[in-house]
């Protein structure tokens, strides 16, 4: 029961994030006139009143934006939900076997050098193109990750850490490394990029990234029962009659795909995948069907509130949220390891 209302709680705070922040802006909107709006699309008549201006800034601005933000911010927790479980390691996260560093190379690769590498890649792929380019170094990082960590035709969760720490580092390198080769103009859209924004948030983004992040959202709370089995050691789960080599590579094809697509149109946005997790993991403890799906919900709504902090706090000025994002996650961080080391005994 403790549970049901927790679920409750949490859909009631995504729907007061999301419509606090469609209406907070330089263009206020009460609630009142967006349920209006809303029923006005539906052919229904709210009696309430709202002009031409508030409704193109809230169907062309606003709701596109918070749209995006409750999609990116389910995905990346519940892929850092599903990754804790996979890896067995409360402070793992999207992030840890090189899936967004391996992105965002690809991504600052098209902004710099795309143009001469690829000449023609724009007119293939139009506004996707720095999409598929980020989706395919997420995927690459997946691929590299996953062939070096099989062993005798399983996978070893040790050597796979190991192999993501490379590919982060090379990443890491290869980013650095291009940027030394961009504009002045370039180096300013990397930069702000790799900082993470919502600022470029219109219905084709949505659109785009849709199929992704729901493929990731609704998939990973499927495997629940494996990933329970799963924490209790490979050994046992596979007794069980899990099978643990398609499980990893389904968490990992699923995370890569929801974190990739996230990756590509608002950038890297950190911590969210990390802090969220860990918190529902104390509140609820440690069974995925819940997990998951608070995971979800809470991460959602982080983002959306992240995002008008983002937009709202310095006007006309908007702070990249994985700047807000950072701020809030770091020091949880440090605070987990604290207690994680007050709660290590050193024989």
């Amino acid at each position: 029961m403790k549970e049901k209302g927790f679920f409750v709680l949490l859909i009631v705070l995504l729907v007061v994030a999301c419509t606090w922040a469609v209406g907070t802006g330089a263009l206020h909107m009460s609630p009142g006139q967006i349920a209006g709006m809303l029923c006005a699309r539906l052919g229904i008549d709210a009696g309430a009143a709202f002009n031409e201006q508030q409704e193109n800034v809230f169907w062309i601005i606003r709701l596109p934006r918070v749209l995006m933000a409750v999609l990116i911010g389910a995905t990346l927790s519940v892929s850092g939900a599903a990754m804790q479980g996979l890896f067995r390691n409360p402070l793992a996260d999207p992030g840890l076997i090189g899936i967004s560093s391996s992105a965002s190379t690809t991504t600052v690769l098209m902004i710099v050098l795309g143009g001469k590498l690829f000449g023609n890649y724009e007119s293939v792929f139009g506004q996707y193109g720095l999409n598929v380019a980020t989706f395919a170094g997420a995927l690459l990082a997946i691929i590299i990750v996953y062939r070096i960590s099989q062993q005798q035709g399983k996978t070893n969760v040790g050597i796979m850490l190991l192999a993501g720490v490379a590919v982060n580092a090379l990443a890491g390198a290869l980013t650095s490394f291009i940027t030394l080769l961009a504009s002045d103009q370039q180096l300013r859209s990397v930069t702000f990029w790799m900082m993470g924004s919502l600022g470029g948030a219109n219905w084709s983004n949505v659109a785009g990234i849709l199929p992704f992040c729901l493929g990731c959202i609704i998939g990973l709370p499927l495997l629940a029962k494996s990933l329970n089995a799963f924490s209790l050691g490979e050994s046992d789960a596979a007794n069980l009659g899990i099978r643990t080599e398609r499980l990893k590579t389904v968490v990992m094809a699923l995370c890569a795909m929801g974190v990739g697509a996230s990756v590509a149109v608002a950038g890297i946005i950190g911590f969210v995948g990390l802090v969220i997790p860990h918190i529902i993991r104390m509140i609820i403890g440690p069974e995925h069907r819940s997990l998951l799906v608070a995971s979800a919900l809470s991460g959602a709504s982080l983002l959306v509130m992240a995002d008008l902090v983002s937009r709202t706090i310095a006007q006309p000025v908007e702070i990249p949220i994985g700047i807000i994002t950072a701020m809030v996650g770091g020091p949880f961080f440090l605070y987990l390891l604290i207690r994680e080391k007050k709660r290590t005994t050193i024989i």
